[in-house]
């Protein structure tokens, strides 16, 4: 029988991708636009600080996304304080209402440590978490691979957890696979749909693959399809890896040895003559 996946749920969200893009980088709004259609997520992120909210032209970001198609995360990149980032994501919340967005109820929390390495500072990641979930918002998480953070910020009530495969935009892929381990071991015991989604990092295909197969529930990317070399191809691409990574996880791969194994039996086989 084919495999049938449970859906993903995010609080009360329900997304039918299991890829999250992001809306920055790209060189134009039209290639924003149909990159977002090949990745075939249904959510995607747009930072409600972003520098660049209306182009030279005067185009805005939103003349270029389909709101009754997509369901807005709004994030806090560039906020590097709790009470900052709480700030925007009230104002996100007030956008989105007024565009009648299902995407107003929740956030994707950044609360950065400093601007060379925009890691998360862990302390006021957790503050704003706390005072976000107090408020009513569904927060989805930023985070290092730190376990014991992450399960703090689970406790505080994250709706998710989204540990970073490596920095912001360098592309390194998932560095210490080991801790994204013990982080979907802690975040999910006694809550095995608990949702796990990588954030940060990612530069190909091979990583988002990579990211499911360890048992993430999804995986959430931006600079490596924008800065491609071709971004509609990335898109993609992305789009099959996060499936194949997912199918692959349920699979359920051999486990690795030393020496070779033979794909054929050595019993009911043609032995040479006097053999």
């Amino acid at each position: 029988m084919p495999f049938t996946d449970k859906p993903f749920r995010v609080g009360t969200h329900t997304l039918t991708s299991r890829l999250i893009v992001g809306t920055g980088k790209y060189a134009t709004y039209d290639l924003m636009r149909d990159c977002l259609e090949a990745s075939g997520s249904d959510v995607i992120t747009v930072a409600v600080r972003r520098e660049r909210l209306v182009d030279a032209q005067g185009r805005n970001i939103l003349d270029y996304i389909d709101l009754s198609k997509y369901t807005i995360l709004p994030n806090t990149a560039g906020c590097f304080t709790a009470e900052d980032a709480v700030r925007v994501a009230r104002l996100g919340r007030e956008i989105l209402s007024g565009l009648e967005n299902p995407g107003a109820d929740w956030v994707k929390l950044e609360c950065l440590g400093d601007k060379k390495t925009l890691l998360p500072d862990p302390v006021a990641t957790l503050k704003a978490t706390e005072e976000l979930v107090k408020d009513g918002f569904q927060v989805l998480v930023y985070t290092t691979d730190d376990p014991i953070t992450a399960r703090r910020i689970k406790e505080a009530g994250a709706a998710s957890v989204m540990p970073a495969g490596s920095p912001i935009g360098s592309g390194q892929g998932i560095l210490n696979a080991n801790n994204i381990r013990i982080c979907l071991e802690y975040l999910k015991e006694n809550d095995p749909d608990y949702p796990v989604i990588v954030d940060a990092g990612v530069g190909s295909a091979s990583d988002v693959s990579y990211a499911m197969e360890l048992g993430c529930d999804g995986v959430l990317l931006n600079t490596a399809i924008a800065s491609a070399d071709d971004p509609l191809t990335m898109a993609s691409a992305m789009k099959l890896a996060c499936t194949a990574g997912r199918l692959s996880y349920f699979g359920g791969r051999i486990p690795k040895k030393l020496y070779a194994t033979a794909s054929s039996p050595d019993t009911g086989i043609v032995r040479p003559a006097g053999g």
